[in-house]
């Protein structure tokens, strides 16, 4: 495989439950050395899309490949190269969490090899604060998702690909997932992170893809969906600023006294700041659009019944 070629090329790709078609025409691409959201509610395709790279799932049509291989052809010599886990973890009840990770960390290793560092596997659990001596039917979710997080990144591969990765996690140990994913990162490993936390893919991704459908309707970096959708402007003025409120272009007016806060369209923010000037601004504050805003561009009232609320920490569905 070349240096530069996609560690995940999608293209096209269709899968189909009878009459459900869970993903439609989907095409995606994710560089070495990346951190790729892919966001989108229950039912978009995500899982699907995860279970068709890991080779569980066989595409109907299209094109999908691992490091330039067939991941449904070539599972055993790519699973070697990836680690993958899922938002809902479940473990041999009567192993120790330590043995459960030793167990997954020499299934990946070649006969009489180990593939993994003890020290990096150690240092994972102490900073994850995980007893690795009690038996796993005694953990919590978030003590079971923990051990699968530790054996994943303890693992010496070149993807992660992670399906909800912190379901259960206290946010202490949300902040101790990021920094690991940095650290990953930093090391030149990709990873595929599924997620309805935004406020987390905001900050270790790279690039987003938003998925509708089993469709990727939107896919760059933030800054390029940001550019893209509306920036929403506070202000205060000394004049009023009713007449921005016919504007094509200007969305969500509100405006209290001397305070109006409204939405703007990305390609005519100058214009809008030009007729602002002539008011007397006494305070402005410009707000880019937060990943939410972006999710409720292409799902609307979708989400609004899902439970998305005004804060990006907030879980999508």
């Amino acid at each position: 495989m070349s240096e530069n070629a996609p560690v995940i090329y999608a293209q096209d790709l269709v899968k189909e439950f009878g009459p459900v078609r869970a993903l439609d025409n989907l095409n995606l691409n994710i560089a070495p050395g990346e951190v790729h959201g892919y966001l989108g509610p229950n039912g978009a395709g995500k899982s699907t899309t995860m279970r068709v790279l890991l080779g569980l799932l066989r595409p109907d049509s299209g094109v999908i490949q691992l490091f330039g291989r067939d991941p449904w052809k070539d599972a055993v010599a790519l699973h070697r190269r990836l680690a993958y886990v899922p938002g809902d973890v479940e473990l041999w009840p009567n192993l120790t969490g330590g043995e459960v990770i030793d167990m997954f960390l020499r299934l990946r290793a070649n006969e009489g090899e180990t593939n993994f560092s003890t020290k990096r596997r150690d240092d994972l659990i102490e900073r994850f604060d995980l007893d690795p001596r009690k038996k796993t039917r005694t953990y919590s979710k978030g003590n079971r998702q923990k051990v699968a997080l530790i054996s994943a990144l303890a693992a010496d591969v070149d993807l992660l690909l992670l399906d909800e990765p912190t379901a259960g996690l206290d946010p202490l140990m949300e902040v101790v997932f990021q920094e690991v994913i940095k650290e990953a990162k930093a090391q030149g490993k990709s990873v595929l992170l599924s997620s309805h936390i935004l406020a987390q893919v905001e900050a270790l991704s790279d690039r987003i893809s938003i998925i509708r459908a089993g469709h990727i309707v939107e896919s760059g970096t933030l800054s390029e969906l940001r550019h893209m959708t509306r920036t929403t402007i506070e202000v205060e003025t000394e004049k009023s600023a009713q007449q921005l409120q016919g504007l094509s272009f200007v969305h969500d007016f509100h405006a209290e006294g001397e305070r109006t806060v409204f939405e703007v369209d990305g390609d005519h923010i100058r214009e809008v700041m030009d007729s602002l000037a002539g008011l007397g601004i006494r305070s402005i504050v410009a707000h880019p659009p937060t990943l939410e805003q972006l999710l409720m561009r292409h799902y609307g009232d979708d989400l609004s019944g899902r439970g998305v609320s005004s804060s990006t920490t907030k879980k999508v569905s």
